[in-house]
């Protein structure tokens, strides 16, 4: 899959970072991402800014942060600090933090930085939000109901259906892979039940509509699997193929969307296929990220689609027992990757007004 051309921004475009779950790896790789990057986006890290400042000053001495409460930003606007700090807006912890440990008192300010980057993003103060991995069991143990950080953007921004794309750059010479999924966390027993028509169709449209808006593809080609091994085998391993997946890509084409499909899955993931293709729409979960993740962990990211504002985010969790050791073992790639992304889908949403 061909990575777009698109030029960097010309100016700083500004991003909010989340920092995710406090006790896990997400301050850390927040905080040192966003320096890395600090020539080319303005990021604002979302989260405790006491805490932050110290977990800054223990990780590099010379890494300046610029505190701002909510009530300014909300009076004032977000204003545009140098590239010799970062900004922080503050939501307070309610609780010490222990690296490595939950504490389901700090669930709620987790979930306000949240909060607090979407309401950011829908008035204009940030192009994108970045969001560091956070622990779905803090927020419900705190007594909010939280299924993810996908669901949520959803329903705070009033988006009847978005879908999960994940994406990376393999090592070597191999193509920029995007790999998007037609269903996400269910079990496997009802993923076949969730296959409808007019979800697949949704799916797509919303896919192609995403490769033009935020990444630049002037006519996006997509990739489709089968849900059967085979892709069905003709109806002799499964009818979803013949009854659901087929009629929706022939309605798709129809449309004017190149969706090809359905090929089976164990062998459309090759360099052969993936160059003549844009992303891959996989059926579930585990049928597409395990090739992603195989081929770009460290470097990929997890973008959602579908959204009225651009959200990346990285492709791993909390990585609590790693916090617990310490500062300095967290590998911060994927979170540059994300701002990365951000940055280049900002840039495409500009182009394309």
């Amino acid at each position: 899959m061909a990575m777009p051309e698109l030029s960097r921004p010309t100016h700083r475009p500004s991003l909010a970072i989340t920092v995710g779950e406090p006790a896990g790896i997400g301050p850390e790789i927040s905080i040192r991402a966003a320096w890395a990057l600090r020539e080319s986006a303005n990021c604002v890290l979302v989260g405790d800014a006491a805490f932050l400042a110290l977990t800054a000053s223990l990780i590099d001495p010379e890494i300046r942060l610029a505190a701002l409460s909510i009530q300014a930003l909300r009076n004032g606007g977000l204003p545009q600090f140098g590239k010799d700090r970062l900004a922080v807006i503050d939501v307070p912890l309610a609780a010490h933090v222990v690296p490595g440990t939950l504490d389901p008192e700090n669930g709620r300010a987790v979930l306000a930085t949240l909060d607090l980057a979407i309401e950011g993003a829908l008035c204009g103060w940030f192009e994108g939000i970045v969001t560091a991995p956070l622990q779905k069991s803090t927020i419900n143990d705190a007594g909010v109901a939280f299924s993810g950080h996908t669901e949520y953007l959803a329903e705070k921004t009033n988006t009847p259906k978005v879908v999960m794309m994940l994406a990376g750059q393999p090592a070597g010479d191999q193509a920029y892979l995007r790999v998007a999924l037609a269903t996400t966390h269910l079990p496997l027993k009802d993923v076949p039940a969730a296959l409808t028509r007019e979800n697949l169709a949704q799916t797509i449209d919303i896919i192609e509509r995403d490769l033009k808006s935020k990444f630049g593809i002037a006519a996006p080609r997509i990739l489709v699997t089968g849900l059967n091994p085979h892709a069905g085998e003709n109806g002799y391993l499964g009818r979803e193929e013949i009854e659901v997946i087929t009629p929706v890509l022939e309605a798709a084409r129809a449309r004017g969307i190149d969706a090809r499909g359905p090929y089976p899955a164990d062998t459309l993931f090759q360099p052969k296929y993936l160059a003549d293709a844009d992303c891959v729409l996989a059926m579930y979960h585990d049928q597409g990220l395990p090739t992603l993740k195989h081929a770009t962990f460290g470097r990929g990211i997890n973008v959602t689609l579908g959204l009225p504002l651009v959200r990346t985010s990285v492709d791993h969790g909390t990585a609590l027992d790693l916090a617990a050791q310490g500062l300095g073992l967290a590998d911060c790639g994927s979170m540059i990757e994300a701002i990365r992304a951000a940055m280049d889908m900002a840039a495409a949403r500009r182009q394309s007004k």
